[in-house]
């Protein structure tokens, strides 16, 4: 019979690879096998919570609360718990929202120095950000998201002078290699004559990038000089729109990579117990 602390270790490391539906899934298997369990609640919660949906959050709310109803001293349902009530929305959910207060003092009240209080803090952070903090968080976002793209086409290159069956076997080699997973997926998605433009702006994508600003300035300027275009002209911006189509590109193998790293993660971890 598979134990309670085998379920938590799949759930946790399916989380840890971003794998929500797989989280739930263990947690669930967890709940049905063991009956009623706090720390499996706190996983089918945190795996719902993940989603930032109005259906997920209805539901983890539900799993919280059962999971608080067998132990209400839970450390991780009640951090769990305000974290979601801190990002509920006061209009839509006011109950929901109201609550994080409690939760938040009881967490306090039982262990101020936990990394469950610590987590804690950082949410109570979060909810206090305003504006000029979301601008910030979404450049850097943007920053990191352009040097992946660059990094995973550089790699791209690389595995595709190696060959795509070597990539192809170290992925087999070692099917929870979350980088061997994205390296296998970019030159199976990827490859080919007719991505070569991809590929090429990818590469180069910090220098691409500045040269398409520039001539967007510059179109634009000349557009209205001539009488075409008024004070503001959005045409010249169509030189960003190859970057941008091919950030979305290769984000969309990303996701698609990270997808199946989790199904073979989740299998792997199965074929264990």
């Amino acid at each position: 019979m598979t134990t309670l602390e085998t379920y938590e270790t799949r759930c946790e490391q399916l989380f840890l690879a971003g794998g929500n539906a797989a989280v739930r899934r263990a947690a669930q298997e967890g709940l049905d096998a063991l009956g009623p369990r706090a720390d499996l609640y706190c996983w089918l919660a945190l795996g719902h919570a993940a989603e930032d949906e109005d259906d997920h959050d209805d539901l983890a709310e539900e799993a919280f609360r059962a999971g608080l109803a067998l132990d209400r001293d839970h450390l991780g349902l009640l951090a769990g718990y305000a974290e979601l009530c801190l990002r509920a929305d006061g209009f839509e959910h006011p109950g929901r929202a109201g609550r994080a207060v409690t939760l938040s003092r009881r967490l306090k009240e039982l262990a101020p120095d936990s990394a469950e209080a610590d987590r804690l803090a950082a949410a109570e952070r979060w909810a206090r950000r305003g504006y000029w903090e979301d601008l910030r968080m979404a450049a850097v976002e943007g920053r990191l998201a352009a040097g992946r793209t660059q990094e995973q086409a550089r790699a791209l290159a690389d595995d595709l002078a190696d060959g795509a069956a070597a990539v192809r076997a170290a992925e087999a080699a070692d099917p929870t290699d979350r980088a061997a997973a994205v390296r296998a997926a970019t030159a199976e998605a990827l490859a080919g004559p007719r991505n070569a433009p991809v590929r090429f702006l990818g590469r180069h994508r910090g220098a691409i990038w500045v040269l398409s600003g520039c001539l967007a300035l510059v179109t634009n300027q000349l557009l209205r000089q001539a009488g075409i275009a008024g004070a503001f002209s959005p045409w010249g911006y169509l030189w960003l729109l190859p970057v941008l189509l091919v950030d979305r590109r290769f984000a969309a193998v990303r996701r698609e990579a990270e997808a199946r790293y989790v199904t073979r993660l989740e299998t792997t971890l199965a074929g264990r117990d």
